[in-house]
């Protein structure tokens, strides 16, 4: 019984040298592994049909060599035949005949009386087999046997004459040969042929990777140089086209992200610095103040503290909202199927709480949607926060919910409107972009962002959002986004009519470009009615 501990300890080198030879390959270029893999699938090819044709050929040539043999043979017969049994002296010319070959051909004549004729120089008697025995009881013509004699190997045909039997072998050495030509010729014309695919595998290796080096090139290029505009120029519709556009599409979306990244860095740094500034010059005023020894009058001393207070307020409001902006841009929240009508209802009492002295009406139907729940909370509640710091003292906002058909889509449409002076025509194609403020709202508390968040939830969803002018004269933010009742489950919810409002910006719309450079692609912007003035510009 064998020791299971030198039983692990094969299999364990067994392994290891599995896994040094697996490393090995993979150190070795792709170029070159393909070529081998090629030269190797056709070396087998090759190899297959030269034995095949071997193992076929071989047959034949030993056939055609007993047939010589058989020939020899019949000739013999017919010279002894001839002469008949007394005549004798044509033995000798038997004999001249074997001189040709000496050693190479044996030949002799056996009459009826079991005596064995052969030539005088020949001084082997070749053997009687049972193949000779059935060819003199008459029971065959001829028969071959393989023998040996004098320790040489000899391929022997046996004859049934009128005289007797006719023995006659010849070495094999010309069917060996005839062999061994047709095996080098195979094995050339293999090696041949594994050199050629070799070769072959090469350039087709050379070629067909050269997609790749451009690729590897592009890449190296990047990493050294951070220049995210190198594309790599694609041709053709096959995989490695489509690795090469993948591959733009790649440094394409890099760029934008990092262009996003900067703008925004830019634009926070812009935007921190005012209440920053402010923060320094009214804390160095107190400092001064307590350094000097010169009191600062209660009344002034109260208005800094509550400045600071109003810009600490700012700051975080400006921070908390960066960060959630950044987080919408790598938002790792599941999408689920959802009814956006309970969306709508949370953020519409979270803003209740928020403004307990501001009205807000809702009027919502079901509608589902699949998305984030929290992303879609947080653009809806921005809407009320933006609404509620414009709308007067005792007028409700308004918040309705409905279904539509866009383009012959079910889509969900989420209407907030508020009773304040409305966004000016100008500002409404730069409303949704990050920090901009109307001339208008730069007095208002808020940082410009509210907005932006608002687009970027939106737009990931696959839907748009737009302004226009409400009934009221008001801001109205339209949100349309793709709706999941595909197949009517939801038919009992109240729709609007079958052609929209031209109002109702369809989210499969290409958008319309900002004229700014904003990290978000700009809404598609709604006219107001031709009845209503433009009103004085806002943002949040």
């Amino acid at each position: 019984m064998r020791d299971p501990r030198f039983v692990e300890g094969v299999r364990r080198r067994a392994s290891a040298a599995r896994l040094a030879v697996a490393a090995r390959w993979t150190r070795i270029p792709l170029r070159a592994r393909l070529t081998t893999l090629a030269a190797a699938a056709v070396a087998v090819a090759v190899l297959a049909v030269s034995a095949a044709v071997f193992l076929v050929a071989a047959p034949h040539v030993r056939a055609q060599f007993d047939r010589n043999l058989l020939d020899q043979a019949n000739n013999a017969v017919d010279v002894i035949d001839g002469e008949g049994p007394s005549n004798r002296r044509h033995v000798p010319e038997q004999r001249r005949r074997s001189r040709e070959a000496e050693g190479a051909t044996l030949i002799q004549f056996v009459d009826r009386d079991g005596n064995v004729i052969k030539p005088d120089t020949q001084a082997l008697v070749l053997p009687f087999t049972h193949h000779t025995i059935a060819v003199l009881d008459g029971r065959t013509k001829f028969a071959y046997d393989n023998i040996v004699a004098g320790d040489r190997h000899y391929r022997m045909v046996t004859v049934r004459s009128r005289q007797g039997l006719v023995q006659l072998a010849r070495q094999p050495t010309e069917l060996e040969d005839n062999l061994t030509k047709l095996a080098l010729l195979l094995l050339t014309i293999s090696a041949a042929g594994v050199a050629a695919a070799a070769l072959f595998g090469w350039f087709v290796a050379k070629a067909g990777l050269a997609p790749v080096d451009r690729l590897t090139a592009a890449a190296e290029h990047v990493a050294a140089t951070q220049d995210l505009t190198a594309a790599i120029p694609v041709n053709g519709e096959d995989e490695l086209a489509r690795l090469g556009r993948a591959f733009n599409e790649m440094l394409a979306a890099l760029g934008t992200s990092r262009d996003a990244q900067r703008r925004l860095v830019e634009d926070a740094s812009h935007e921190l610095r005012t209440p920053l500034t402010s923060l320094r010059t009214n804390i160095e005023l107190l400092i001064r103040a307590d350094e000097t020894g010169r009191a600062v009058p209660a009344a002034d001393r109260v208005r800094l503290l509550h400045d600071l207070n109003a810009q600490m307020v700012e700051l975080a409001q400006l921070i908390t909202e960066l960060v959630e902006l950044a987080r919408n841009d790598t938002n790792e929240e599941a999408s689920e199927e959802l009814d956006l009508a309970d969306v709508v209802t949370a953020a519409v009492e979270r803003a209740r709480v928020r403004t307990p002295g501001v009205r807000i009406d809702a009027s919502l139907a079901s509608a589902p949607v699949v998305g984030r729940a929290a992303a879609l909370e947080r653009a809806v509640l921005n809407m009320l926060d933006n609404a509620t710091k414009w709308t007067p003292p005792g007028e409700p906002i308004s918040v309705r919910l409905s279904r539509t058909l866009l383009d012959g889509r079910s889509c969900a449409v989420l209407e907030v409107e508020d009773r304040g002076p409305g966004v000016a025509e100008e500002d409404r194609g730069r409303i949704f972009e990050r920090f901009y403020r109307a001339t208008t709202a730069r007095s208002m508390p808020g940082s410009g962002l509210g907005l932006a968040i608002v687009h970027q939830a939106v737009t990931a969803h696959g839907g748009s959002v737009s302004v226009a002018t409400g009934a009221a004269g008001g801001a109205l933010f339209t949100v349309v986004l793709p709706s999941s009742d595909v197949d009517g489950a939801h038919a009992d919810a109240p729709l609007l009519a079958e052609e929209p409002p031209a109002e109702y910006p369809s989210p499969w719309a290409a958008p319309a470009p900002h004229p700014a450079p904003p990290s978000a692609a700009a809404p598609p912007s709604a006219a107001a009615p031709p009845s209503a003035a433009a009103p004085p510009g806002r943002d949040e």
